[in-house]
């Protein structure tokens, strides 16, 4: 049987009741690209070989457990998201008691923030094997490279 490695997450899916609202947030706040849409639906990019899909559903379900993570490079990017999300949308950041940020965007997606010094380095291990092959994928250059971890 063969061994199934997992590389990472290819996309995460969030509901909606308004695409095109919801896409010119994530646009705003994190300078996401949208990929494509089409009806009832929107593709954005995030990072390199990630993106964001956005459904519109009829009714909205809320979940304290169910969120994503962005991962940003400093705490001055959090800041800046933190800061427009008062400013620009009203919105509460939850206090967490750590340097990231977790808040619900408008349509009760539960999002947080994180900096490479909030979250370990572990996330880049997955990369490594492909590395190997000689694939780059960009790793942050204040990131330790994966083989050093």
């Amino acid at each position: 049987m063969t061994d199934v490695h997992v590389y990472g997450i290819n996309h995460v899916a969030i509901e909606t009741d308004n695409v095109s609202a919801t896409v010119a947030f994530y646009e705003d706040v994190f300078g996401l690209k949208m990929l494509k849409g089409g009806e009832g639906a929107a593709w954005c990019q995030v990072g390199e070989h990630q993106f964001l899909a956005i459904f519109e559903v009829e009714v909205l379900s809320r979940g304290q457990q169910k969120h994503f993570g962005f991962i940003v490079k400093t705490e001055a990017e959090i800041n800046a998201v933190k800061e427009k999300l008062r400013v620009k949308y009203g919105l509460h950041v939850l206090d967490s008691g750590f340097t990231r940020c977790d808040f619900e965007d408008p349509w009760g997606n539960h999002i947080q923030v994180v900096d490479l010094h909030d979250e370990s380095l572990i996330w880049l291990l997955p990369y490594k094997e492909v590395q190997s092959l000689g694939i780059e994928f960009g790793a942050p250059k204040s990131a330790s490279r994966p083989e050093d971890l």
